[in-house]
């Protein structure tokens, strides 16, 4: 009797701690998950509806322009707002009042950048029309602030944080947040710098070419194939842009309707319309051109009272003056010098370094992609484009009429003759000023070239007779050389066969460097038994970069150290930091034309580079080389915020470890850090046809069934249906105006 009354008890027990454990599940898990059905009342001028399809993909209907974004911003909230709320604050720098002292080292740097100052002052200069639309979309996401305050998503709730109301300038940092992504170059003068004081200046020019020259016509890859090569006879239109993995990834699929607007595509979280995508008449991708916007000016510089010099007269710098509030801990108060060139980053005795940068120097903020939206043909869409604002920028255009096209946009400053942008320059001279910004017609484009396609991969596509000096961190050829090449092979294509050419995974330069490997051993027969098998599986390798294979890992070990010893001849000492996004053709066109001066012996050195790609190989995944795997050194791990509170659990929310396929040379452009943040494929003869996924899932919150239900066709190169027509779902979300 006493052990049945025992069993009883325990069996309550479990009962009741089962009970509370799903009470907790349900309270913090799934009361935040979006309303898909029923009412939201009282923030709109008219009604509006919202079907979401089987991906959780939000199509808007609304009877006009602003409620539809208005509608976009409680949307996007529903399933992003702890990710919205984590970008405006990586972008201003206001990580530690959430996360604490870890974080000022990094809210520091970025306060010097000033970005939450620009955010500011673009809110304050915008059109009527881009406010209009920016106080929409933020009406929105406040709604939905107001609607959920006791049951907002798990993260809020682990960090015992509640979030501020949405600002139209936090929409702005958003984007000033993809701006910094997409435009660092400052670094790497500095880099470069560092590497000229250290060596032999014509190499270290070698190393950071300003352009290579041996770009081919125009980390993201854009194309457009015109009916002559369809199966329609209609232009297939395809894009994927490549991006820093994220869990959930950027991108946030919407499809927006009102009258005068019918889009779908991908849309940045925090931000209003449509990036990517396409209407009822036109399509466009966009890749990064990796133009330099960003120079550094060495100021002559008192850091003690902020006095400098220009053209040989004195000027003050203005003190701005920052407290970073720390979760936890005191504020902690900094300040920063800004110059007539922009903040001061760096300090360095009786010198300053200034940063003047695009994204800083606009008198008016604009704000193109609603006009880009519903554009209707060519015209519409380059007259939007010329407002483009942001970074450079490949923009790539398909019609329904029929027309392919491409133009570069944005503010790509015109620098004075000698001044190529790679290094710092003398601040005070007043001789390396910014004289404008190159004019929107002269910049590159095409429009139904001969060839019938356009591809767009950051390669160079300023021509040598451009008139303007050119300067960047482009892309090497190799992927767009790549691309052009499956392009031509036939015609007739198809929008799911696009799915190939975006997955492929053949690096023609690692594969050339393996033959360099096989033809030097060849030519020096070196007796070294513990080489042999890393050069036989490179002679029989087809340079498919394929995760479960070892070649793939035997090249990019191998590029690494050429990599290195190539930067070792030009600066002694600084080989293992030396990171270039050319780096691929430098090492290639040494290896092609093998220059004197470089080293003594181009096969020697190729062996040399082998074997400690060897050694390096067996510390990292053992002494049988034929069982070493690619997609393992370059393994993906998205975790998840949950997982630091209950790694247990949290696990289960977390993407990998998984290997991967590709590699930075491949259409696939892949590493450990960055991938295709998106896929998407238009098919202008039938809209339905077409095909978008994203990496993960629509949505941010960890019980949703769209947290990662994109994940598997991403890896495995599948895609889904883009909706467009109609959405066969019965659950309906209205929003009804109060009366």
């Amino acid at each position: 009797m006493a052990f049945n009354r025992l069993l009883k008890y325990i069996n309550i027990g479990i009962a009741v701690v089962i009970a509370a454990l799903l009470s907790l599940v349900y309270w913090f898990g799934y009361r935040p998950l979006p309303q898909t059905s029923g009412r939201v009342a009282d923030f709109l001028a008219e009604r509006a509806a919202v079907n979401r399809d089987s991906l959780g993909v939000p199509h808007i209907r609304a009877a006009s322009l602003e409620d539809a974004l208005a509608v976009q911003g409680y949307v996007t909230a529903q399933d992003r707002l702890w990710q919205m709320e984590g970008l405006r604050r990586l972008a201003a720098g206001e990580l530690a009042e959430v996360f604490g002292p870890a974080m000022v080292r990094a809210d520091r740097e970025t306060r010097v950048l000033r970005l939450r100052r620009i955010a500011e002052a673009a809110a304050e200069s915008m059109s009527p029309a881009d406010r209009a639309a920016f106080a929409a979309y933020t009406r929105g996401v406040n709604q939905f602030l107001v609607d959920h305050l006791g049951r907002l998503p798990i993260e809020f709730t682990l960090l015992r944080h509640q979030p501020r109301p949405w600002r139209i300038a936090d929409s702005v940092l958003v984007g000033l947040y993809m701006y910094r992504t997409l435009t660092e170059s400052w670094k790497k003068e500095v880099e470069k710098r560092t590497f000229l004081a250290a060596g032999d200046p014509s190499k270290v020019n070698s190393l950071f070419p300003v352009r290579t020259g041996n770009e081919t016509q125009p980390g993201s890859n854009a194309w457009a194939v015109s009916g002559s090569r369809t199966a329609s006879g209609r232009p297939l239109l395809a894009n994927d842009m490549h991006l820093d993995y994220s869990l959930p990834g950027i991108w946030y699929m919407t499809h927006l309707q009102a009258p005068g607007l019918n889009v779908a595509g991908v849309a940045l979280p925090g931000c209003p319309g449509i990036i990517v995508g396409h209407n009822g008449r036109i399509a466009w991708g966009v890749t990064n051109l990796h133009f330099d916007v960003q120079d550094l000016y060495l100021e002559t510089f008192d850091n003690s009272s902020g006095r400098y010099l220009f053209q040989g007269k004195p000027e003050q710098a203005r003190r701005e003056r920052e407290v970073i509030l720390v979760r936890g801990a005191a504020p902690v108060e900094t300040a920063h010098w800004v110059t007539r060139h922009g903040p001061v980053v760096a300090v360095e005795g009786r010198h300053a370094l200034s940063l003047q940068w695009t994204a800083a120097t606009a008198e008016r903020f604009e704000f193109p992609f609603l006009d880009l939206n519903r554009a209707n043909n060519w015209e519409d869409f380059l007259r939007a484009l010329s407002r483009f604002p942001g970074p450079g920028q490949n923009f790539v255009y398909a019609d329904v009429d029929g027309n392919i096209g491409y133009h570069v946009a944005g503010r790509l400053p015109v620098r004075q003759p000698g001044h190529t942008g790679d290094l710092p320059v003398d601040g005070a001279a007043g001789e390396f000023e910014w004289e404008s910004f190159i004019p929107f017609d002269k910049l590159p484009s095409a429009f139904n070239p001969p060839s019938g396609m356009i591809v767009s991969a950051n390669q160079n596509p300023f021509p040598a007779s451009f008139p303007y000096p050119v300067a960047g961190n482009f892309a090497s050829h190799h992927r767009s050389s790549r691309i052009r090449e499956l392009l031509a092979k036939r015609n007739g294509w198809r929008a799911d066969e696009m799915l190939a050419v975006q997955t492929d995974i053949y690096s023609g330069f690692s594969h050339y460097m393996a033959q360099c490997v096989v033809a030097a051993w060849d030519r020096r027969k070196p007796n070294n038994p513990d080489l042999k098998p890393a050069v036989d599986l490179l002679r029989k390798w087809n340079g498919q970069m394929q995760k479960d294979a070892a070649a793939p890992l035997i090249a990019t070990l191998l590029y690494q150290h050429l990599r290195k010893a190539a930067a070792e001849s030009a600066a002694p000492g600084k080989g293992t930091s030396y990171s270039f996004q050319m780096a691929p053709w430098v090492v290639e066109t040494l290896l092609r034309s093998k220059p004197q001066g470089w080293f003594p012996d181009y096969d020697e050195t190729i062996l040399r580079a082998l074997g400690d790609a060897v050694d390096e190989g067996r510390r990292i995944q053992g002494r049988d080389i034929t069982r070493w795997t690619y997609g393992t050194y370059i393994g993906l791990h998205l975790p998840s915020l949950l997982g630091r509170w209950a790694p247990w659990i949290g696990r289960y929310f977390e993407i990998g470890p998984v290997r991967q396929n590709g590699s930075s040379t491949t259409v696939k452009q892949t590493t450990r850090r960055m991938g295709p943040s998106m896929r998407m494929v238009v098919d202008l003869a039938d809209l339905e046809r077409s095909l978008l996924n994203v990496t993960t899932g629509q949505s941010g919150q960890i019980l949703s069934k769209h947290y990662k239900d994109q994940w598997k066709a991403h890896y495995e190169g599948r895609s889904f249906p883009m909706r467009f027509a109609g959405v066969e779902n019965g659950d309906v979300l209205e929003f009804v105006p109060e009366r």
